[in-house]
């Protein structure tokens, strides 16, 4: 099986030697074999277009090219490539472009530098043209073996730019920018612990380095150590309080740690500096949505779209309030958008889920779901999610978390009451169950707090993506006062996101996945499991661009078989925790308000209290996709919104298989 692979990759570089020898008849030879048997095979691609630039074969090398990008619309190569054929053409302001675009999509691309210097000096655009040009100078300056680094990590070539940058910091340990790279490479590999590490180490070897100041606190916002984040984030703003990027971060992080009204007031002091900064506008859109002051939410989003043409994360801001209705002149330039040349992966993708949402308000059922289907699609191109490496992680829980083991841990654990966890799939009703709840004066609404992943992530260790994790077997190895440590921990770390109340709730989805380590480091902690009927959860699931994470989302057969592992895994928790978790079905939420309500608060032990029948009337900042569904009343429209989509949605159905016989069956 492995000798087709190889025999293609030595018959590539044969013609990659070829191409550098000037014989670009005999490369493409090898390139077409190789095409023939995989037309999808971006590196043929990539050099079939170099052998038809050379031989001056100008539109057979951009029609090649437009293949590539339909299959990698951000292979920085492709779009530099593109620049070059274009520069031969005489056409200086598309060249100009597909530059710009490459270093987009990978800024350690020198030619394209040196090739934006050349035409922005050209056209008078001296500042710009220098800029460009102390660029490429800072590339040539990094050693050899980090210049190839910084090529690998944008093209993708994660563990190969991880291999050579770890021999470089053997020989020099030290190296700011080596470290730099490291950490960006660990983060990509969602290792933060690595990154963490790495880039508080480069912080004291470098104090004044601004930069890695700034990735640093990126690395901890991922962590969501919003603590941590804003304190660095201060320290910058400390340095310099006129500066619009070290403003710009303390309002991201004042944001993220509740402060809404300095978040704000950054916001609009940075667009006193720079106005009508396309980042900035939409950051404050999310700010102003979060707070809840939707109209001005809107405006800010739509001065973004205005100011940078083609700007998706503007048009998804939109999208993404759930109640915003797109007008038809928004619809047309999002298509006109889409069907032009040159609009960033980014944009790409963001606007595809906008229109989505755009032909579904309109009843365009089967043109909405082709959007759907297309910027899922963008967005499994660099998706790193492996439906079998995540069954065989949810089937581990079952065969190491067993009832032996929490028989041999009871009464271990942290006492605490006061954690209420909300677990199950996005788009299952969590935020719903979340709004409920924390209208009850004891509680406190939170976020999806990060605090158990990371216990989890340690208790993992150091691995590679293909490497075999230690929990959750190291579970039956520790230790009973191990498992309390780890509980305190817990309380101490996410009491920075709580304002008092003696209750708070964690809403993080996907602690469903490690409720055997929840109950016994937690053991007086509530459970409640947020589902929702199969087709619409899971479809519901695939209309949405999130964040971060939830990769499982941008397939139907993936969010399916996803849905399925975790019915399985729910079933094992109810076998050997009975009576543990509260299980909550969406539509009798919908159907019967004060039934569910009352049983809520019933398993919660707290008394009943009107405010969480009047959970929309609830101020409070909500920052997850359903923000302004939840402070409005339940409606039945919530219900079966996938069944405007049913001949579609096959490929859904049968990955679902008996998950959607067993629901009918509760």
């Amino acid at each position: 099986m492995t000798a087709q692979p190889d025999k293609q990759t030595e018959q590539l570089q044969r013609a990659q030697a070829a191409i550098s020898s000037g014989h670009f008849d005999n490369a493409l030879t090898m390139v077409d074999a190789v095409l023939q048997e995989n037309p999808k095979n971006i590196d043929a691609l990539y050099m079939r277009a170099v052998c038809k630039r050379y031989q001056q074969k100008y539109d057979e090398a951009l029609a090649t090219l437009a293949s590539l990008k339909n299959i990698r619309p951000d292979f920085g190569r492709a779009l530099q490539e593109e620049g070059h054929n274009y520069n031969e053409l005489g056409q200086p302001e598309a060249a100009l472009s597909a530059f710009q675009r490459a270093c987009r999509a990978n800024p350690a691309l020198e030619a394209s530098w040196r090739a934006q210097a050349a035409l922005l000096g050209r056209a008078g655009r001296r500042d710009e043209a220098l800029q460009c040009a102390n660029q490429a100078e800072r590339l040539t300056a990094l050693p050899r073996e980090l210049f190839a680094v910084t090529n690998f990590i944008h093209e993708g070539k994660l563990l190969k730019a991880e291999n050579i940058c770890r021999k470089f910091l053997m020989k020099q340990p030290h190296h700011v920018e080596a470290m730099r790279f490291l950490a960006d490479i660990g983060s990509r590999l969602n290792l933060l612990d690595d990154a963490d590490f790495l880039l508080e180490s480069a912080c004291e070897f470098e104090p004044d380095n601004v930069q890695v100041h700034l990735d640093y606190i990126q690395v901890l916002r991922k962590r969501q150590k919003f603590q941590k984040a804003l304190e660095q984030a201060e320290k910058l703003y400390a340095r310099d309080t006129d500066n619009p990027l070290f403003k710009s971060h303390l309002a991201i992080e004042s944001l993220q740690t509740g402060d809404f009204k300095r978040a704000l007031t950054l916001f609009d002091g940075v667009l006193e500096q720079l106005p009508d900064d396309p980042a900035t506008l939409v950051s404050r859109g999310h700010a102003l949505k979060t707070y809840g002051r939707t109209p001005e939410a809107i405006e800010s989003y739509r001065q973004a779209y205005r100011v940078r043409q083609g700007h998706g994360d503007a048009f998804y801001g939109l999208a993404n309030l759930k109640t915003y209705q797109f007008t038809d002149d928004e619809v047309a330039e999002m298509k006109r958008l889409l069907e032009q040349d040159g609009l960033a992966y980014q944009d790409q993708f963001h606007i595809c889920f906008a229109l989505g949402k755009a032909m579904e308000d309109r009843r365009s059922f089967d043109e909405a779901f082709r959007y759907y289907e297309k910027g899922n699609a963008l967005k499994r191109l660099k998706s790193r999610y492996d439906a079998d490496q995540m069954s065989a992680e949810l089937a581990a829980q079952q065969e190491h978390c067993t009832a032996e083991l929490f028989r041999r841990h009871a009464g271990a654990g942290c006492v605490a009451p006061d954690p209420i966890f909300i677990v199950g799939l996005p788009r299952a009703g969590s935020t719903l169950l979340e709004q409920i709840l924390s209208s009850h004066s004891q509680v406190d609404g939170t976020l999806e707090l990060p605090n158990v992943l990371a216990l989890t992530q340690s208790l993992r260790g150091r691995q590679h993506m293909t490497g075999q994790s230690a929990y959750p077997g190291n579970l039956a190895d520790l230790p009973s006062e191990k498992f309390a440590q780890m509980g305190q921990t817990y309380i101490d770390e996410t009491r920075i996101h709580r304002q008092g109340a003696p209750f708070f709730i964690d809403k993080m989805p996907n602690n469903f996945r490690h409720i055997g380590l929840i109950h016994l480091m937690l053991p007086n902690a509530q459970i409640i499991d947020a589902r929702r009927e199969p087709m619409d959860c899971c479809f519901s699931g695939f209309k949405q661009l999130f964040a971060e994470g939830q990769e499982f989302t941008y397939g139907l057969e993936e969010i399916g078989r996803y849905y399925r592992d975790y019915v399985d895994l729910m079933a094992h928790w109810d076998r050997v925790l009975p009576g543990k978790i509260l299980r909550v079905h969406y539509e009798n939420v919908v159907a019967d308000l004060d039934t569910q309500v009352r049983r809520l608060l019933d398993f919660c032990n707290l008394p009943f209290e009107q405010a969480c029948i009047d959970f929309h009337q609830t101020e409070r900042s909500v920052r997850t996709a359903s923000s302004e569904q939840v402070r409005q009343p339940l409606y039945q429209t919530g219900v079966d919104q996938w069944r405007a989509f049913e001949a579609h949605l096959d490929p859904l159905r049968d990955a679902l298989g008996p998950a959607l016989e067993s629901y009918k069956a509760l």
